[in-house]
């Protein structure tokens, strides 16, 4: 039996989206549990599908004691704040202190991390704790698919191990497999050796699915390089929303022998860049997908319309209302756009009560250019108090509280409004309040990828829209300082220069 201590923090920061990730928002957690501490970790997590979760049980199922530290994640959105992370990670690292001698640290990190005051917030989590356990207790991490892998990340973790699939329906699986490695490399006695490949282009959230091609094939590669090699392999094809010089696709690798471990890396690395051009994918206005869901989508087989730019899991506020407005200007039967957060909206919703008309003006002022809030004439036909647990592959298991929804209606659209952060990954969301979504012709989902885990088995074509929001689709469209010179902004296309 060892003793591993146990702790996480997560946050996907997008530098160039309207709101910042304060203590609260930790607290809060958004459509994640909130902040904990110590003894209430393991069953804040049991159950949910949570790469902690998954290392708990792993770590528990080999009879290993497992003190924990802190866990916390907040919905993506620009920056941590200095003090949001001063104080998680300064709780980590006392109560790792305090814990005596542990034979090994394992950490759930998202990967993507971006504070006020530090680029790299994992590679400074990870550099901390091993101020605290020293060079020789070996410390491993299991990360988010959109990590960018930094040096720092490398140089102070033992393990990196990543999620493998998008939506993410393998998080617990990820956390198990890191638990595992982390057993291997104390078994071992001293640290894996490793290795890590960067890439040289970037390529949008909604590309990166592996419900799709390319990913599909890579991730099925990638497993058999691993066991060809005898190597702990990940693949992150990054998050390119975060302008500093580390933002990055990359693969990295552990194993036993540091030859096959880089030769496994490389070969896979070797494959990504042959599939450059397949990372491409269309993109279509809000008013070209509209038109061309209601050719297409039928009770039984809906259309489903990603309003990926304004995703609250890629930083948006999930405000927006440039496709709600498409929908409206058409009017087609059996639309449902959700979910748009709006907590005033839904808050008037409740004053007026069911079956009552009334002008609501929804979406609210984010910052983002574009923005329009919708102002006219809705009926409000159900009410709710947004709390649930989700069923569906990804978010199986998580307790929501997203405060009161409303469902509106103006002629055949309706629109479900939350009070709280959340995308629309998970069918519950929906029945909730009373809609069954395959009984729909279009559902808009604000969300970029994660919908796919739950909606995309009932929808007869999935079309990806670009309407106002701060998740750009294509990485050209931000206004990038600070990456590295000659990184190609998404597949085949212009390098940065920073001069130019």
């Amino acid at each position: 039996m060892a003793v591993i201590a146990v702790g996480g923090f997560q946050h996907e920061t997008n530098t160039f989206a309207p709101s910042k990730a304060d203590y609260r928002a930790f607290e809060q957690g958004g459509g994640w549990p909130a902040l904990c501490f110590g003894d209430a970790i393991a069953p804040r997590l049991a159950g949910a599908n949570i790469p902690a979760t998954g290392a708990l049980d792993a770590l528990h199922a080999a009879a290993h004691r497992t003190p924990g530290l802190a866990w916390g994640a907040a919905s993506p959105s620009a920056h941590v704040t200095r003090d949001a992370f001063e104080r998680i990670v300064g709780e980590m690292t006392m109560r790792l202190s305090q814990a005596g001698t542990v034979d090994g640290v394992y950490l759930d990190l998202h990967g993507a991390m971006v504070t006020e005051h530090l680029d790299d917030g994992e590679g400074e989590i990870l550099a901390r704790v091993r101020r605290v356990v020293g060079p020789r207790v070996p410390v491993v991490a299991s990360l988010d698919l959109h990590a960018n892998v930094t040096r720092a990340m490398m140089e102070y973790a033992d393990g990196l191990v990543a999620y493998r699939t998008y939506p993410h329906i393998d998080m617990a699986a990820a956390g198990s497999r890191a638990a595992m490695l982390l057993q291997r490399t104390l078994a071992m006695g001293r640290p894996l050796a490793k290795a890590m490949r960067p890439l040289d282009f970037l390529t949008g959230l909604s590309s990166q699915s592996t419900f799709i091609e390319p990913g599909r094939r890579l991730y099925e590669l990638l497993e058999k390089i691993e066991a060809e090699h005898d190597t702990v392999l990940s693949f992150t094809p990054g998050f390119p929303m975060a302008d500093f010089p580390e933002c990055q696709m990359a693969v990295i690798g552990y194993g036993a022998d540091p030859a096959r471990v880089q030769r496994a890396v490389d070969a896979l690395a070797h494959a990504v860049d042959d599939a450059e051009p397949e990372f491409a994918l269309e993109l279509h206005t809000p008013d070209e997908a509209v038109a061309r869901a209601m050719q297409r989508g039928e009770v039984g087989a809906p259309v489903v319309l990603a309003d990926t730019q304004d995703n609250p899991g890629a930083g948006g506020n999930g405000d927006t209302t440039g496709l709600l407005a498409a929908l409206l200007k058409r009017d087609p039967r059996d639309a449902v756009l959700g979910l748009l957060i709006d907590r005033a909206s839904a808050q008037q919703a409740h004053e007026m009560g069911l079956g009552r008309s009334g002008r609501f003006t929804l979406g609210e002022t984010s910052g983002v250019p574009g923005h329009v809030p919708l102002a006219g004439e809705f009926e409000v036909v159900r009410l709710a108090d947004g709390t649930f647990t989700c069923t569906g592959p990804m978010f199986k298991g998580f307790r929501m509280n997203i405060g009161p929804m409303a469902v509106l209606r103006r002629g055949n659209v309706r629109v479900v409004l939350a009070s709280k952060k959340v995308q629309a990954a998970d069918q519950q969301m929906f029945r909730h309040v009373g809609i069954e979504p395959v009984r729909q012709r279009i559902l808009a989902l604000k969300s970029s990828v994660h919908f796919r885990a739950d909606f995309q088995p009932i929808a007869r074509e999935v079309l990806v829209v670009v309407a106002p929001g701060p998740a750009k689709a294509d990485p050209t469209m931000f206004a990038w300082t600070r990456l590295r010179r000659g990184l190609r902004l998404k597949p085949l296309g212009p390098a940065f220069d920073p001069v130019g």
